[in-house]
């Protein structure tokens, strides 16, 4: 079964970056998309970016032009790099990969 742990999340002042991690145990493989999901409170969870080995990658229209996404060579890796953040940034992220039992996330504030 494949498990996923987030990390890199943190408190940061508008205009600022950071940088998520997520490594991934059991079986990926490059051949399938991963992802990043967000949560804001009270708010439904939604997609942030894919990457696929098959297709662009996609990003929310809320983020495109300030995160990337990328995935490591290992496959099993896969970050987020989010500049310019903006308040309404703020949740908890997820990294996804389908079939996979959902981490714990990781807290990302931005102060306005």
């Amino acid at each position: 079964q494949v498990q996923l742990a987030e990390s890199g999340g943190g408190l940061v002042e508008a205009g600022g970056s950071l940088r998520l991690s997520c490594t991934g145990s059991g079986s990926i493989s490059g051949f399938h998309p991963m992802f990043w999901y967000r949560q804001a409170p009270g708010k439904e969870r939604e997609l942030v970016a894919q990457i696929s080995r098959y297709s662009p990658t996609k990003y929310a229209d809320s983020v495109n032009g300030r995160f990337t996404i990328s995935r490591g060579g290992d496959q099993r890796t896969l970050f987020l790099e989010m500049k310019n953040l903006k308040p309404e940034d703020t949740g908890i992220y997820y990294c996804h990969y389908t079939g996979a039992t959902w981490g714990q996330g990781t807290q990302v504030t931005v102060s306005s």
